[in-house]
C-alpha cells in the first residue's frame, strides 16, 4: 500500500521518522522552526518547509494537498500542533489567550481544504480537556471522518514499547471506517522497557563532558553545590536523601514538601521519566543518571534514545554552534518516533484489511 503523507508542526522529524518506518511515504514536513530543517532533512526521505501553519490556514490551506501524491492509494495529514496552551505545567491556568491555543483550528482548516483519507493528531494528554480540542474533534466529525473512541485515545508510552512514563492523547481519524491503535504491545508493567535497557551500553561521561566518538553523548556542566547534590543522591530518592546544607529553601518550606523528583536520580529496572525540553537540566525534573558512578543529567543523546530516536539520528552538524539548550528542546518537544511507527503500522494494516473485504466495517481492536 502507497500512502502519501504530510506532517504538519514536524519539529525535528520524530512523527515522520516512525511513519517511514512503518512504510509510509512522508512527502514533506512544515514547521516555524527553521532549526528544525537540518535534522528532519537529514534523518527522513521528506521536505523540510519552514512555514507558519496559521498563516497557510489563513492565507492558502489548498496549499499542503499540493505535496501529497494523487496517485496514492491513500493521503494521510499528521501533526502534534503546539502544546505548551495544554500542557500541565500550565498548572491549569486558562490557555485560551496563549498565542499558540489557535493551532488546533488551524489544522482543521487545512484539513477541510485537503481532504486526506486519514488524519492523525498527537499531543500532550490534557488537551482533551480544552474547548478548541472538542471543536477540533467536532469539526472532523461533521467532514465525515470516523474517530477512534476515547479509551484508544489515552496511550501511556511503556505500552507501546517507548521507555518514559509519557502519557498523550492520539487521535486517527479515518475516511472509512474506524482505526484503532489496538491493544498495548507491552501491557503488563513487569514487561515495560526500562531506561537501562536504552542507554545502559553507551560509554560513561561525567558532567560537562562530550564523549570523542559519540557527538551528541554530551552533557551539561554542574556547579559544584549540584554535583554534592546528586552524589548524595539514591535513585528513586529524593532532596531528603542530602544533608541539611544542600536543601533549597523551597525545600524547607511546607509548600516545597511535595516535589521530590528535581535533581533526582532514575531508576535503572523502570522507564525514564517524560522527556522534556530540559532533560539536560538535572534541576528540572527526575534526571540525574542511574547509575551512581555517574554523577550527571542525561546526556543529549541518552535523551533522544529514550525518545526512540534511532541511535543514529543527526540533530546538528555542530553542537557547539547550535547548543545544549536549542537541541534539548527539538528532542524533547517531538513525537517519539516509535510511537509514529505504531500509528503508521495501524494505518497500513487497516488498508491492507480493507482491501479484503468486500465492504468496509469498523476495523477493532482485534483486527486483522
Amino acid at each position: 500500500m502507497h500512502v502519501s503523507a504530510v506532517d504538519l508542526f514536524c519539529g525535528s522529524g520524530g512523527l515522520t521518522n516512525g511513519l517511514e518506518q512503518a512504510g509510509i511515504s512522508v512527502e514533506a514536513g512544515f514547521d516555524v522552526d527553521s532549526d528544525c530543517r537540518f535534522p528532519y532533512e537529514e534523518n527522513n526521505d521528506a521536505t523540510f518547509l519552514a512555514r507558519d501553519i496559521g498563516r497557510i490556514a489563513r492565507e492558502e490551506p489548498a496549499l499542503i494537498s499540493e505535496y501529497l501524491d494523487d496517485e496514492a492509494d491513500a493521503t494521510l495529514l499528521a501533526g502534534c500542533a503546539p502544546c505548551q496552551p495544554f500542557s500541565p505545567l500550565t498548572h491549569g491556568a486558562d490557555s485560551a489567550d496563549h498565542d499558540k491555543y489557535g493551532m488546533l483550528r488551524a489544522f482543521l482548516e487545512i484539513v477541510r481544504h485537503t481532504d486526506p483519507d486519514f488524519v492523525v493528531m498527537e499531543n500532550v494528554y490534557e488537551i482533551r480537556d480544552a474547548d478548541v480540542y472538542d471543536e477540533f474533534e467536532d469539526g472532523l466529525r461533521d467532514l465525515g471522518y470516523n474517530l477512534n473512541p476515547d479509551a484508544d485515545k489515552q496511550v501511556y508510552c511503556p505500552e507501546y514499547g517507548i521507555p518514559q512514563t509519557r502519557r498523550r492523547w492520539v487521535l486517527v481519524g479515518s475516511r472509512d471506517g474506524r482505526i484503532d491503535l489496538g491493544a498495548p504491545s507491552h501491557p503488563n508493567p513487569d514487561d515495560y522497557p526500562t531506561v537501562e535497557d536504552c542507554i545502559d551500553h553507551l560509554p560513561a561521561i561525567e558532567a560537562g563532558e562530550t564523549h570523542s566518538d559519540y557527538p551528541l553523548h554530551t552533557s551539561r556542566k554542574l556547579v559544584d553545590e549540584n554535583l554534592q547534590r546528586i552524589r548524595q543522591s539514591k535513585p528513586g530518592g529524593d532532596w531528603t536523601d542530602w544533608d541539611e546544607d544542600l536543601l533549597l529553601e523551597c525545600h524547607k518550606k511546607a509548600s516545597g514538601q511535595s516535589y521530590k523528583s528535581v535533581y533526582g536520580r532514575m531508576v535503572a529496572d523502570k522507564p525514564a521519566p517524560t522527556i522534556t525540553t530540559q532533560f539536560y537540566n538535572l534541576g528540572s525534573g527526575r534526571f540525574g543518571h542511574y547509575d551512581t558512578t555517574q554523577d550527571r543529567a542525561l546526556s543529549l543523546r541518552e535523551g533522544a534514545m529514550i525518545q526512540t530516536f534511532p541511535e543514529e539520528y543527526r540533530f546538528v552538524k555542530d553542537i557547539d554552534e547550535v547548543g545544549i539548550t536549542k537541541t534539548g528542546r527539538m528532542i524533547g518537544n517531538a513525537v517519539p518516533p516509535k510511537l509514529g511507527e505504531v500509528i503508521g503500522t495501524r494505518v497500513i494494516e487497516f488498508l491492507e484489511w480493507s482491501d479484503r473485504q468486500s465492504s468496509i466495517s469498523d476495523f477493532d481492536l482485534e483486527a486483522p
